[in-house]
């Protein structure tokens, strides 16, 4: 009987032993500067007696986590907008940890032009990013919309061909648009229809000002803005639903899960975006602004395996765009009404690979397509019939394969890192209007660069890209990047890059002709080839009870050579065609003020003053016409009501655009006369933070067309209007989001 006690006794205590052992720890986590708790904030637990990590978990509404921790560990954690934090805890302890903030414009990590991921401070580029938190209060729907109050981004509306931007005072032609990495393809007149990319289930955006030619190749003249979409192993489990109204007639019902299990993780995301069409009052019938229906469907799916993760996914996009005519003399029962019916596939691949904690392999692989219908009806609105026109139905398509991979080693600790790749593009184009329906070009170049600190304030970075191009010589592209940090507070960026674009497709074998167009592609163009300078000033104050303030100065100048414009062949001719000119520069400097008060207040003052110049022949040479913008943009969050009020204001000044009315004529300059826009929103959550309602005003001055001033002939889809669409007029909306995570 005492043998069974004495046993039972040490049945117990090694019992208690165990359990003391392995006792719940709660991990709270806490803003060191209002004891806010921090929500979603990244912890990884790692043994003393080894290497191998426990786990990574996030922290929940509350600020804490709840976890078994069975002996001493280290603990790390990190929060964007937050200072990375390392402690000890032990078995059975509870922590409190609080955070501390950083730096105005120091908190984020990007990606686009990286070894790896990096924060932004470190970043030897100049990279603005956008978050999901700016473009919840932007209210905005697509891309179009979140940058048209950004400084020295320049937004304009084609009712043809759609919106399209300016960054630095170069044309979308000599921007890259990538999605996760992905560039997009189907340029009109090259631009990409900025109306067509949506920005449900976007993480951020981050945007490059400058030639990034030898990162990401042709058409990264301007710079490169890569939107990255939110990664389904986020959360354990997600979902959200996103309905939007706005007073002109805009329906927009997205919604999206994701879930992890294990070592998998899925996400889903789709939607309808719908405008009913808008004509100002007392206009004809024809809608200056095209009603049109989108859907929008996307699927991804991530495998984590120890060092390897491997990321599929395919996106879906449906437009019906609709161009209804005005009512036909003598009786007015009749119309020509056309349809444009676009569509847009990509399927990717993503795999990264770990070799240590220094070397990492990234790849790449994708399929584009484009595809683009245009069906031209005579409509008889008596009987209510449509035929088809003859002879006036068009199929365009394009195309493109992408591989993708880079090598890269290094850590923030290597003195010397490099990345060496190779990036394959060939794109194909088909249809009626391309010459003998088909034509394929590719694109194949080697990339290396090298990152060298030799003290800890200063950072070197020279590239270079081979290239070869099945239609055209290329040259080797090169670029260096210098970091420099004068002090704890200020750092400076310069850099010096050259530039290659080779002609699209279209450029090249265009054959569009119709009653109102002649435009034709040009096979003896030259490609662009540019040489670009940036210098970039920027001072962070120090933390001061939460108040943090930052002044960054830019200036840039870009050279293109044999820049192509499309250009009509005469003074009356409606025959245009592309061709080379001299040169195209563009010269400026762009000066922003921003001042954070955590976590209620956030102000931004911004100012640009761009030049532009072009030379054709050496006989058309024009001077260097300005053009001016200024931004503010303010968000105040009062935390006692889950509410935040925003405000968006942005002056467009007087805008020069150089026009060529011939040949042998000297360009003409267009001005369109300056203009102010203001929005502001109002959002609050409910339920909590599982609900956010938000409502606003957009373009409260009421702009719909800005006069053209200086020309007695309009552009190829002017017509000679006398004024520019830039908005749909005065508009109010209302937006409810209901997001469930886990």
């Amino acid at each position: 009987m005492r043998a069974l006690i004495k046993g039972i006794c040490i049945f117990l205590l090694l019992f208690v032993q165990i359990l003391s052992s392995a006792q719940q720890s709660t991990v709270a986590v806490y803003n060191d500067i209002n004891n806010d708790p921090v929500a979603f904030a990244n912890i990884v637990f790692t043994p003393f007696n080894n290497n191998t990590i426990i786990s990574g978990y996030v922290t929940d509404i509350n600020g804490k986590v709840d976890i078994v921790v069975e002996e001493s560990c280290l603990i790390k954690l990190s929060y964007v907008g937050f200072q990375d934090y390392t402690d000890t805890i032990h078995a059975g302890e509870n922590k409190n940890i609080y955070l501390s903030s950083i730096s105005y414009n120091m908190d984020e990590v990007v990606v686009t032009g990286q070894y790896s991921e990096s924060r932004q401070d470190k970043s030897i580029y100049k990279v603005q990013v956008i978050n999901s938190k700016e473009i919840q209060h932007r209210g905005a729907v697509n891309l179009k919309e979140m940058l048209s109050t950004e400084l020295n981004i320049r937004t304009s509306q084609d009712n043809a061909l759609g919106s399209s931007l300016k960054m630095q005072g170069l044309g979308g032609e000599h921007v890259k648009f990538l999605i996760d990495g992905v560039p997009v393809i189907g340029r009109e007149n090259g631009n990409i229809d900025l109306d067509q990319l949506n920005l449900q289930n976007i993480d951020h955006i981050e945007i490059i000002n400058g030639p990034m030619s030898v990162a990401y190749g042709s058409n990264a003249l301007a710079g490169v803005i890569n939107i990255i979409t939110k990664s389904p192993d986020r959360l354990l489990y997600s979902s959200n639903l996103d309905g939007y109204y706005e007073s002109v007639g805009v329906y927009n019902l997205n919604m999206a899960v994701t879930g992890r299990a294990k070592r998998n993780s899925f996400g889903f995301t789709g939607g309808r975006n719908f405008f009913d069409g808008f004509q100002a009052p007392g206009t004809n019938w024809a809608q200056r602004w095209k009603p049109r229906e989108q859907w929008n469907f996307s699927g991804d799916y991530k495998y984590n395996w120890d060092n390897t993760q491997i990321n599929l996914g395919a996106t879906y996009f449906n437009q019906e765009l609709r161009d209804n005519g005005i009512l036909m003399p003598p009786y007015y029962e009749r119309r020509i009404d056309k349809y444009y019916f676009t569509q847009r596939l990509v399927i990717k691949s993503n795999v990264k690979y770990e070799l240590n904690s220094k070397s990492r392999i990234n790849a790449i692989a994708s399929y584009s397509r484009y595809h683009k219908i245009r069906n031209v009806y005579l409509n008889d609105l008596t009987i209510l019939d449509k035929t088809l026109v003859p002879g006036e139905q068009d199929t365009t398509l394009f195309s493109d394969i992408l591989l993708r991979a880079d090598y890269s080693y290094g850590n923030e600790s290597t003195k010397l890192k490099f990345q060496a790749g190779v990036d394959l593009n060939s794109e194909k184009g088909s249809g009626k209007r391309i010459k003998d329906n088909e034509q394929i070009i590719g694109d194949y170049a080697l990339f290396a660069s090298f990152n060298y600190t030799p003290v800890k304030v200063l950072n070197i970075q020279p590239g270079l890209r081979f290239i070869y191009n099945t239609k055209f010589k290329a040259p080797v592209v090169y670029s260096i990047n210098v970091k420099y940090d004068i002090s704890e507070f200020v750092s400076m960026r310069a850099s010096v890059a050259s530039g290659f674009r080779a002609p699209s497709l279209k450029e090249l074998y265009l054959n569009f002709v119709d009653v109102n167009h002649d435009i034709q592609g040009n096979e003896n163009l030259q490609a662009e080839t540019s040489v670009s300078t940036n210098l970039l000033l920027q001072y962070n104050s120090s933390q001061n009870r939460g108040y943090v303030w930052g002044i960054e100065m830019n200036l840039f100048n870009n050279n293109i050579k044999d820049n192509i414009q499309l250009i009509p062949q005469g003074i009356t001719s409606i025959y245009y065609t592309y061709v080379n000119v001299n040169r195209y520069l563009t010269r400026g400097m762009e000066i922003n003020f921003n001042n954070k008060v955590y976590p209620w207040l956030t102000v931004k003052f911004g100012f640009t003053y761009t030049g532009q110049k072009i030379d054709y022949e050496g006989l058309s040479e024009s001077n260097f016409e300005y053009y001016t913008g200024f931004n503010t943009v303010a968000s105040y969050n009062v935390q006692k009501w889950n509410t935040t009020f925003s405000l968006y204001y942005k002056y467009n000044g007087k805008y020069p655009q150089l026009y060529f009315i011939g040949l042998e004529e000297t360009p003409e300059i267009l001005y369109m006369e300056p203009y102010n826009t203001l929005d502001v929103t109002i959002g609050k959550w409910f339920w909590k933070r599982r609900i956010n309602l938000q409502i606003g005003a957009k373009n409260l001055f009421n702009n719909t067309n800005v006069n053209v001033t200086g020309a007695s002939q309009g552009g190829v889809h002017t017509g000679g209007s006398g004024s520019q669409s830039v908005n749909w007029g005065r508009t109010f909306f209302a937006r409810l989001q209901i997001t469930i995570n886990k």
